[in-house]
């Protein structure tokens, strides 16, 4: 039941009774992608949020000749272009499919519609508070780290990224070359 898979995933952040998860998932639709399928193009307006039951996405921002990744998700996780979601416009940032997924969506309109509700606000509030609470650790790790720190980091986030992922992805995550993170994974093994 999809009720019970949310609740799961948001147990660490929320322990609501599966009942909550009910209205939500009732607003949800399945769907699925191919590998490498952009789910949203730059500069076009976020029309739904998605929740990844299998596979995984990244978004991705277009910075001189070359797609640049600011995030990735998993299964069991919410993804989106979060921030057209919210500011209702158009964004310069990409969502393309890693993997083949198999998500469940439901339409920004419901999404609003369920901000109105108890559970709704709930749901918004965590979400836009662990996205923060992700980027600004990130951020922090960029400026603080070294591309080796960054990669353990990485590494113990997600150990199957690099079965999963395209090298190239995982390096521009990092804000390293593909060479560079060729050569940190050899040392680390």
């Amino acid at each position: 039941m999809l009720a019970e898979i949310f609740k799961k995933s948001f147990d660490k952040y929320f322990d609501a009774p599966v009942e909550a998860w009910v209205e939500f998932a009732a607003l949800c639709e399945p769907v699925s992608y191919e590998k490498d399928e952009i789910i949203k193009k730059e500069d076009t307006l976020e029309k739904y949020f998605y929740f990844i039951l299998s596979g995984s996405a990244g978004l991705f921002l277009w910075k001189e000749n070359n797609f640049v990744c600011l995030d990735f998700a998993f299964e069991n996780s919410f993804c989106c272009d979060y921030m057209s979601l919210l500011l209702k416009s158009p964004t310069p940032l990409q969502v393309v499919t890693l993997e083949k997924c198999n998500m469940v969506r439901i339409t920004s309109e419901n999404f609003y519609k369920l901000g109105q509700m108890p559970i709704g606000q709930i749901i918004n509030q965590i979400s836009a508070e662990s996205s923060f609470i992700d980027k600004q650790q990130q951020q922090i790790e960029l400026l603080t780290k070294t591309a080796k720190e960054r990669y353990n980091i990485l590494s113990l986030r997600f150990p199957n990224i690099y079965q999963r992922v395209a090298q190239k992805h995982i390096a521009s995550y990092l804000g390293i070359t593909p060479q560079s993170l060729s050569r940190i994974r050899k040392t680390s093994m």
